[in-house]
């Protein structure tokens, strides 16, 4: 009769259960980001106590411009991006089914034709055609960051596991079942990684909007470029970078915690 030591018993004894892997928000990703935004911006308002505004400079920032162009860019950054979302996920999805999937190139080819043009460009076309105002910048802001969303959709519905969808079509699950849980579930991290992208590309894209009478921090920074006055240029390229900034930070939590807990890895 064989006998095994303690040390071959211990060797072989079944690994301990794991819990299911924590979210990866750790306390760096929480607040380095919004410590370091809080510095540029208690930075560039100590530059500006002690900067000698003339009548030109004071004018541009006086009676609530600021906010008025900050709240501005917001608006025109969230409207932009729902739009962006109610179109390019359904058509990313209507793309992936059955005679759909021929449209697909076409489809493609246009949404890269939008962000292919250069953005000030595709603004002066829609302000002849649609004439000046929030309308046109809108427009050309969604046509500007409608890509990456849709081929990120495409993309990620197009990459799930065939056998996944066999058995789910096996279990009784019906297409519109499968499509809700298992194919997006699956494609969620894809997605949100083109809607990132599309939230930064709109925050850029919006200081443009100010060339079709959108407003926006644009207006500052235009107002600062063309009266050759910095601390006006300079406040409204901070407002810009730091909103970019704040609207990645945000849209990288949103990749962690919105991310299905079964796509989570642990370490």
């Amino acid at each position: 009769m064989a006998f095994r030591d303690e040390g071959e018993a211990e060797l072989e004894a079944p690994p301990p259960r794991q819990g299911p892997p924590a979210r990866r928000v750790t306390w760096r990703k929480l607040t380095f980001l919004p410590a370091f935004l809080a510095a540029l911006l208690l930075a560039t308002w100590l530059w500006f106590q002690q900067a000698r505004l003339d009548t030109i400079s004071a004018n541009a920032l006086s009676h609530g411009e600021v906010s008025k162009c900050l709240w501005q860019h917001v608006q025109l950054t969230a409207i932009s991006t729902f739009f962006v979302l109610v179109i390019a996920i359904p058509l990313g999805i209507l793309l992936t089914r059955g005679a759909f999937r021929r449209a697909t190139p076409v489809v493609m080819a246009l949404a890269n034709t939008g962000q292919a043009t250069p953005a000030i460009g595709l603004l002066a076309l829609l302000v002849i055609w649609l004439g000046v105002g929030e309308r046109a910048a809108l427009i050309g802001i969604i046509a500007y960051a409608i890509l990456p969303v849709l081929s990120n959709t495409v993309a990620g519905l197009k990459a799930n596991d065939p056998t996944l969808l066999e058995a789910a079509r096996g279990i009784g699950m019906s297409p519109l079942g499968v499509l809700r849980r298992v194919e997006l579930p699956l494609a969620v991290p894809l997605i949100l990684a083109g809607v990132r992208t599309a939230l930064v590309l709109n925050v850029g894209t919006a200081t443009l909007a100010t060339f079709g009478g959108g407003g926006g921090l644009g207006v500052l920074i235009t107002t600062g470029i063309t009266n050759q006055r910095m601390p006006v240029l300079v406040l409204g390229s901070v407002l810009t970078v730091a909103l970019a900034l704040l609207v990645d930070w945000l849209a990288s939590l949103a990749e962690v915690l919105l991310r299905p807990r079964g796509l989570e890895v642990g370490r």
